[in-house]
């Protein structure tokens, strides 16, 4: 299934091969329009404040570490599948 192949970019550190900017996939949307895309957070600069984040095509992302940052929660089945139980607990907050 596609949506699931573009879900599953979630959590992990990703590029943008356009444009270098990199961070981790946090949100993916599909627009009525047809496009695909994921924001990307960039983490916090030296004063502790967040970077903005910004949305890119799937199809611009690459990969950057094998390993994720975080695991998604379970879209499929469960608590949060069913719209019963909020998101997941979010870890404490890092430079990417």
């Amino acid at each position: 299934m596609n949506i699931k192949k573009h879900l599953n970019i979630l959590g992990y550190k990703c590029r943008d091969r356009v444009t270098g900017i990199s961070g981790v996939a946090t949100s993916v949307c599909f627009d009525l329009y047809g496009c695909v895309q994921a924001t990307l957070n960039r983490g916090l600069d030296k004063d502790g404040k967040p970077y903005e984040s910004f949305w890119f095509d799937i199809a611009r992302l690459e990969v950057a570490d094998p390993n994720p940052v975080m695991l998604p929660p379970d879209y499929e089945f469960g608590e949060v599948a069913e719209g019963k139980k909020g998101p997941a607990e979010k870890p404490q907050s890092r430079n990417i």
